[in-house]
């Protein structure tokens, strides 16, 4: 099904809305041209609890099932950034914590990652959103892709 806009709010069913969803976000106005799906990398699933802060640019998904927690998108400048941040979680207008999560990425002209955009769906409502993003200002970036 395609994303559709309910009660003021951009709602989905699947993977495929959340990343069309991603897309038309474009962080900082450049378009994403890869979005990953994530699951967790101890027992596969996909239902998380998020945590952001947007002044450190990091977040971090803990699995509903495993409680495994993971910084999302780069393993050292992450985990050097949850160090210091403020962490809050993530929730959806409906009062849901709980989302499955895709990460998009902008890519520059030399094909290096530019802008890293975090979209959740909500497991109770399908309300879309991206709940946060940042700037990358340095390279090589390959290692983001392959990171969740």
């Amino acid at each position: 099904m395609a994303i559709r806009k309910t009660a003021g709010l951009w709602c989905g069913d699947d993977f495929d809305d959340l990343a069309t969803y991603i897309r038309k976000h474009q962080a900082g106005g450049y378009p994403v041209q890869h979005v990953k799906d994530i699951s967790c990398r101890h027992c596969q699933r996909t239902a998380f609890h998020v945590t952001v802060d947007d002044e450190e640019g990091c977040a971090q998904i803990i699995c509903q099932s495993c409680r495994a927690e993971t910084p999302i998108a780069d393993s050292a400048d992450s985990a050097d950034h949850l160090e210091d941040a403020v962490l809050e979680e993530c929730g959806c207008p409906c009062g849901g914590e709980t989302f499955t999560v895709g990460v998009g990425y902008a890519m520059n002209t030399d094909n290096e990652v530019r802008w890293v955009s975090l979209g959740l769906r909500c497991l109770v409502d399908g309300t879309l959103g991206v709940y946060t993003d940042w700037k990358i200002d340095y390279t090589p970036t390959a290692h983001l892709l392959a990171y969740a």
